[in-house]
């Protein structure tokens, strides 16, 4: 199993940062669906201020060509990433068009 970190932000307003998370305690069936279509075995967001950190856990037949692939051709999720695009921001460091940006592990503890 291999895990991979992202990163973006929400934009600085509390009411849509509140809105953002309503929406993530009812994730879209589709959405879910999609998801694990994908060969992604777990997913988790954790938020502070208005940075949000994910952590995805995929299994072998998991690539981002795959993912991005299913994604485009799946209206209910170009539906949903539309809708989110109301609370999200680019990072700084985002390419043009990038969402979530894949974070470099730097550091792992070994007892």
């Amino acid at each position: 199993m291999k895990k991979h970190c992202f990163a973006l932000d929400l934009k600085d307003d509390q009411k849509l940062i509140d809105e953002y998370k309503e929406y993530h305690q009812e994730i879209w069936p589709e959405i879910t669906k999609s998801i694990v279509e994908s060969g992604i075995i777990n997913l988790e967001i954790f938020n502070v201020g208005n940075r949000l950190f994910m952590i995805m856990e995929v299994d072998d037949s998991f690539s981002f060509e795959k993912k991005d692939k299913l994604d485009k051709n799946n209206i209910k999720v170009q539906e949903w990433e539309t809708l989110m695009w109301k609370y999200q921001q680019a990072l700084p460091v985002a390419k043009k068009g990038e969402k979530w940006v894949l974070m470099e592990k730097i550091y792992q503890l070994k007892v």
